[in-house]
């Protein structure tokens, strides 16, 4: 006999809803704007930002009149990130990794039907320096999170994405049938591609890290979209040669 879940406290979810709303935004945000995105009674909202900027977790501008997030926030991040076993093994994979083939790449987990990029090294020869840490993107628009899907079955990838999936560049794939179809090549070849799906001009390949079963995790090499095969072929060896090495690492740390 199945026992029904206890429903959510509703506080406590409202909170957590204004905050990812919050860290969503470029912007300080109204409550105008606030209501407008949640849906919350203003009433209820107005009484949950004040509690949340008395303790930090939201700021405000110099009117008072816009939120943002707040320091305590990135305490939180932060202390997930000291505390994550898999990440000190993960970056010095980064380092290696960047230094054999001198180009951006990062460390990322799935979180539902997004990744959140946990650590990033950057090339050396990057212009600048767009911070990744910490972001949040729709799996199905990055090499990482397609190559990360494709450790699910179909019918749980389209259970797990939203409809209509939306779309960052001209070239990202929004027909779910399509990237269905891109999925069963990525675990045919065990590797992701794409090319300008979620930011004009840059191409990706991603490996997942199979420490877990299925993979929560993976790496992935950002590059010219304009590179010749060859190099993305080089540059696709070495992230399997390395990936293949920090899962053979976390397995035989124990960490799970």
């Amino acid at each position: 006999m199945s026992m029904e879940q206890p429903p959510l406290v509703k506080s406590a979810e409202r909170t957590v809803r204004i905050l990812e709303t919050l860290a969503e935004s470029h912007d300080h945000l109204t409550l105008s704007e606030l209501q407008q995105r949640t849906g919350f009674p203003r009433s209820s909202l107005h009484a949950l930002m004040r509690t949340l900027v008395e303790l930090n977790w939201v700021e405000t501008d110099s009117a008072r009149s816009a939120f943002g997030i707040g320091p305590h926030a990135l305490l939180t991040g932060t202390a997930y990130l000291d505390k994550d076993p898999a990440l000190p093994f993960a970056q010095d994979c980064l380092e290696d990794l960047r230094d054999e083939i001198g180009q951006t790449v990062h460390f990322a987990r799935r979180d539902g039907a997004h990744v959140l990029y946990l650590a990033t090294r950057e090339s050396r020869e990057a212009d600048h320096v767009i911070p990744r840490v910490g972001r949040r993107l729709p799996a199905h628009v990055t090499a990482l999170g397609q190559v990360l899907l494709a450790q699910l079955t179909d019918d749980e990838v389209v259970a797990l994405l939203p409809s209509p999936l939306v779309a960052l560049t001209e070239h990202t794939i929004t027909d779910l049938t399509k990237l269905t179809d891109e999925l069963d090549q990525v675990r045919t070849r065990g590797w992701a591609y794409e090319r300008e799906q979620g930011t004009p001009g840059v191409a990706c390949v991603a490996v997942a890290v199979d420490y877990r079963i299925p993979a929560t995790d993976a790496i992935s090499c950002s590059m010219p979209a304009g590179l010749p095969r060859s190099e993305v072929e080089q540059i696709t060896e070495a992230i399997i040669k390395h990936t293949r090495k920090l899962a053979a690492t976390l397995r035989r740390e124990g960490i799970r």
